[in-house]
């Protein structure tokens, strides 16, 4: 038996999506995992769903352990199912996240043979935007961010998100590994993609030349003072 992977899954008013999500990690040709659903006090059908899913016959196949708590935001959540993660090795999976089958089997075996890496982290699909990502490189990570939350990492190299930072959370978690010599290791395959209908919020994609644009819009303008404020954090000018 190999190592257990812990799937945490942080949600908030995105019942729309879980079964599917679910689903794939079902289908992951990687045991054993364990998965840890963070309700995130959603408004939504959130409940009903998770009692239908657990009447599938495929979900007995999963640990699953859901816990609720009153809305607290996005790393509250996640850190909350880090605290409850038995796992060698985390994962924090967006409930809009479909994975491929050998997702983690992958990632995995990326991280067995280069053990000075502290995570593993692959090309993806934002809907019908595919995601490159490119090999690991410090300094580009400190000028433009090109790692998805949605990343394999030793549970030993991990570390809590900070809940004062509100967008570019994924950023600011790789920056702070990366000042406790933690790297990544890239695998230059699309391994899972993001449902966005109804997605709202940090991870919200905007065409490139919004940003070149002469005018800002106000998405631009908070998008540009949001990643400021985490670069200030780092003292990265």
């Amino acid at each position: 038996m190999g190592s257990l992977i812990s799937v945490i899954i942080p949600v908030y008013n995105h019942a729309h999506s879980l079964e599917r999500s679910l689903f794939s990690l079902y289908k992951q040709t990687y045991r054993p995992i364990e998965v840890v659903i963070v309700d995130d006090g959603s408004t939504d059908n959130f409940k009903e769903t998770a009692d239908k899913i657990q009447k599938n016959d495929w979900i007995q196949n999963l640990s699953i352990k859901i816990i609720r708590q009153e809305n607290q935001g996005a790393a509250t959540a996640r850190n909350r199912g880090l605290s409850e993660a038995n796992g060698d090795y985390v994962i924090f999976w967006d409930a809009d996240t479909i994975g491929t089958e050998q997702m983690l089997e992958k990632m995995l075996a990326a991280l067995e043979l280069n053990l000075a890496a502290g995570y593993a982290y692959s090309q993806y699909r934002f809907g019908w935007k595919k995601m490159k990502g490119r090999s690991f490189d410090a300094v580009s990570l400190k000028q433009n961010n090109y790692i998805d939350t949605t990343s394999l990492i030793r549970k030993a190299a991990v570390v809590p998100f900070d809940k004062s930072i509100k967008r570019f959370q994924d950023l600011d978690l790789w920056l702070t590994m990366l000042e406790k010599k933690q790297i990544g290791i890239f695998v230059p395959e699309v391994l899972f993609r993001k449902i966005v209908r109804g997605r709202k919020g940090i991870s919200n994609w905007l065409p490139s030349f919004f940003y070149r644009l002469p005018w800002k819009t106000k998405a631009v303008r908070e998008y540009e003072a949001a990643r400021q404020a985490v670069l200030d954090k780092h003292s990265i000018r």
